[in-house]
């Protein structure tokens, strides 16, 4: 008789909650730690701001590609046992590019970082969708993408306010060191798979096999889009809010548009509330909600009111961490088999959605300012909305179909 999956409440529940927890905090804060630190950057190499954003969106870009490896890798090493490598060695390469003596020496760092922390988002989404039951399956999501918030969240927060105290490469090194110790209370938490089952081996065609089953499912390459636009416009906003406010008419320091950065508090709550409220109401109606808030904040950020723009960002954290969480619990729920795979396909799209969109607004905010950023930002978040409306619509014919 098969092991009984967790359920809530549960001790092991808890376990997997704290680790996975752990996992999103040290995946966001490593990967978004340079953001806050991007007009810096362009000030100490003298380079562009859209130069500058390739601190983060070449470790994103590397994500991306490094999450289908690492789909495959795990398929034969294990879960907890990736995870925990990858969360290291991104840690130690945080440091590396806080010590990095030139601009180019400090990307290869922070795209090598990206490539070794591909091991944790897929994997983590593989894991919680194999280990927990149905019912529970939302709330542990949403658990996981909080730590993510919070992660990113502590890294922009604590890198501003280092950074203009002890300087951008201590604030680094910090964060790797933070990082480090994250992993380790990861690996001591997380119970080992009971569900996974190693496969000997490898096999290119079964990998293939299952992403392209993936790619050809009726709803499945809509959530996938869901994740690229939602990521890409999230970004984008949040790239370039930091050369905005620094100049006239605000002239904020880093460190008080670090302390912006503390409205993540929102999305912490709005991931758990939303894989909770996708368990009980459907994800058909919550995902809409998370999409609408996010172009409602997007378009307030368009105000000259500092308070309007704040608010505006809340909006933008909450409705992106509330599609987020819902679209990437829905993808291990409609994934009919290798949820890996599955995983893999969004966080794929979900991260060259950052790297992309990312360098990509630099463009519109050379060429047009903050409007053209939320024109770039708005657009995507419509044709989210426009696909998650379509995922809903498939969704219940597949229900309608099987009774």
């Amino acid at each position: 008789m098969p092991p009984q999956k967790v359920r809530l409440g549960t001790p092991d529940y808890r376990r997997i909650s704290l680790a996975l927890f752990l996992a999103g905090f040290a995946t966001f804060s490593l990967l978004y730690c340079t953001q806050p630190l991007l007009p810096l950057f362009s000030h100490h190499f003298h380079i562009t701001p859209a130069s500058s954003s390739l601190a983060l969106s070449l470790s994103t870009g590397a994500l991306a590609g490094a999450i289908m490896l690492a789909a495959v890798v795990s398929e034969t090493s294990g879960r907890r046992a990736l995870m925990f490598v990858s969360m290291t060695a991104a840690s130690v390469m945080n440091i590396v590019a806080g010590l990095a003596p030139s601009w180019p020496l400090l990307l290869i760092a922070r795209a090598l970082e990206g490539f070794v922390l591909g091991g944790v988002p897929a994997v983590a989404m593989a894991y919680l969708a194999e280990e927990i039951e149905g019912k529970s399956l939302g709330l542990a999501m949403g658990r996981y993408v909080a730590g993510t918030a919070f992660g990113g969240m502590s890294g922009r927060v604590a890198e501003a306010f280092l950074a203009e105290f002890v300087g951008w490469r201590a604030a680094l090194c910090t964060m790797g060191v933070l990082g480090v110790l994250a992993a380790l209370a990861f690996f001591l938490l997380l119970p080992r798979s009971r569900y996974f089952v190693r496969k000997d081996g490898f096999d290119p065609g079964f990998h293939f096999r299952a992403w392209g089953g993936h790619l050809t499912s009726r709803a499945l390459p809509l959530l996938f889009a869901i994740g690229f636009l939602v990521m890409g416009a999230f970004v984008t906003i949040y790239n370039y809010a930091g050369f905005r406010l620094m100049a006239a008419p605000y002239h904020l320091s880093p460190t008080v548009i670090g302390l912006v950065f503390t409205v993540y508090l929102f999305g912490i709550l709005a991931s758990s509330m939303a894989g909770s409220a996708a368990d009980r109401l459907g994800r058909a109606r919550v995902l809409p909600i998370g999409l609408i808030l996010a172009l409602a904040g997007a378009i307030c950020t368009l105000s000259p009111a500092l308070p309007v723009i704040i608010l505006g960002i809340i909006l933008l954290t909450v409705g992106f961490f509330v599609s987020h969480s819902v679209a990437s619990g829905w993808v291990g729920r409609l994934a009919a088999g290798s949820k890996g795979h599955a995983s893999s396909l969004y966080l794929l799209a979900y991260y060259l959605g950052s790297s992309l969109a990312g360098t990509a607004g630099g463009w519109f905010w050379s060429h047009w300012g903050w409007h053209g950023v939320v024109g770039f930002a708005g657009t995507c978040l419509t044709l989210a909305l426009l696909c998650g409306i379509g995922v809903g619509r498939l969704s219940r014919q597949q229900v309608a179909e099987t009774r």
